[in-house]
């Protein structure tokens, strides 16, 4: 519960990997904790904001555990508006292990998920749409993502989003203040009431059109490279990510497993998949790896159909086209070097051809442009904007819609302003589920369960 002290250990934990650890304290106890086990060499002045040089010791045996320093932000002018003290230490899994059960032992307790920000939007530090912010800037895959969620956390979204439940409460009480004082105001401009309505309206679409845009650069497109054995699948995917991730050879079936890769197209999270070569075999390893590749295929954003410009198109592509045309698609020829990609058939209903041959390299760049025009012929494009909303902002805003466009029914239909009003708080409730302003206990569990421990 808030009012209490917890600790957590704030950077990943990773054996022989990471030169430095952070255990986070937040609480009324936060400074005690620490210096009960922080001792500093000289007359170091403990005060907020600064920086302490010092060991880490058992407050019992006076053991040293670790050589570390010693951050001090005291409250309200830190992360969560409570006392917070920062253990930094060297990294790896003992010390921090170490430092963390210390605090423990000394009256903290081990904070919950995304416990720390949710502390901070408590306190009124943040609102709802910057905590979420900051977990998205945690997971960014791209600069944009990365972007984008720092917008959020400046408070882009949140501005004008309570703006937009400013004006609805603004509406209301003009609406209701006709509903207890009828005979003491004058009437009601309608009209007028009817086009501001229409404007928070049309801001509710427009913030809802973004959704799409901010789902892609949080997760990405994810394409699976599919084909006949031996068509260069391995080789494409080496070439495109500048790395020798998938083995190469001559033998047709070398690829036995999915093999991924992160990549970033147009500032749009890419994860590419190299499947193995999909067609009938008796090798049950490879059978495995097969159905594994159709697995892929069927998952996938986007399918690009590798073939051989030499061998052209086969029975054995027929096959494979059949499964994976239903799926938006890219018909790759590869090793144009080795013949053009000219003579090569194809069936009619293929839309968008790329010719590569990456040993050169050569037609990786005209492959990423057809990918972003795919993207971009789904109404899906790259951040343009200050803000793309998440899918729980999505529908609070879908239900702030449905409330606004029953108003503007309402009074068309000449119906009592009481019905204005009901209508006129749903909108006003589910906007400001986006911000915090209205809120509830199970919602706030589903958001920050999603964040990690030490945030």
């Amino acid at each position: 519960m808030q009012g209490d002290t917890i600790v957590a250990i704030a950077t990943p934990v990773v054996p022989e990997q990471g030169s430095v650890g952070i255990v986070r304290l937040s609480g009324e106890q936060a400074l005690s904790i620490a210096k009960a086990l922080f001792h500093t060499p000289g007359k170091q002045v403990w005060e907020s904001h600064r920086i302490l040089y010092g060991y880490v010791c058992h407050p019992e045996t006076n053991k040293t555990v670790d050589e570390a320093l010693l951050l001090i932000m005291q409250s309200p002018r830190s992360y969560t508006r409570e006392d917070v003290v920062e253990f930094h230490c060297h990294g790896g899994m003992i010390p921090v292990q170490q430092v963390l059960q210390l605090c423990v032992e000394q009256g903290a307790r081990l904070a919950q998920a995304g416990e720390f920000t949710l502390r901070a939007f408590l306190n009124g530090r943040i609102d709802l749409t910057q905590a979420e912010s900051i977990a998205e800037l945690v997971g960014a895959k791209s600069a944009q993502a990365g972007e984008m969620a720092l917008a959020g956390i400046q408070g882009k979204l949140a501005q004008p989003i309570r703006e937009l439940r400013n004006n609805c409460m603004d509406i209301l009480a003009e609406v209701e203040a006709r509903v207890d004082f009828a005979d003491e105001l004058p009437p009601l401009d309608e009209a007028d009431i009817q086009q501001q309505v229409q404007t928070v309206l049309d801001n509710v679409e427009y913030f809802l059109s973004t959704a799409d845009q901010g789902e892609l650069l949080r997760t990405g497109v994810k394409v699976a490279i599919v084909g006949r054995p031996n068509v260069g699948k391995s080789s494409l995917l080496n070439a495109w990510s500048k790395s020798d991730r998938a083995i190469v050879t001559d033998l047709p079936g070398t690829t036995r497993d999915v093999v991924e890769s992160q990549l970033v197209v147009g500032g749009i999270p890419v994860e590419v998949l190299d499947t193995a070569g999909i067609r009938e075999t008796e090798d049950q390893v490879e059978k495995i790896g097969v159905e594994r590749s159709r697995n892929a295929a069927e998952k996938a954003d986007l399918i690009l159909h590798t073939i051989d410009a030499e061998l052209g198109w086969t029975k054995e592509d027929d096959l494979i086209y059949e499964q994976v045309k239903q799926r938006p698609l890219i018909l790759v020829i590869n090793k144009t070097d080795l013949a053009p990609a000219s003579q090569v058939s194809y069936p009619q209903a293929v839309e968008t051809i790329v010719a590569t041959a990456v040993t050169e390299p050569k037609g990786i760049d005209d492959l990423e442009n057809a990918i972003l025009s795919l993207v971009q012929q789904g109404n899906l494009s790259a951040a343009n904007s200050d803000y793309a909303i998440n899918q729980r902002q999505a529908a609070a805003l879908t239900r702030a819609k449905t409330a606004l466009q029953h108003v503007l029914e309402t009074i068309d239909q000449q119906l009592p302003f009481d019905f204005w009003t009901i209508d006129l708080r749903s909108a006003i409730q589910a906007l400001g589920e986006i911000t915090g302003e209205e809120v509830t206990e199970s919602m706030l569990d589903r958001i920050f369960s999603r964040f990690c421990i030490g945030k």
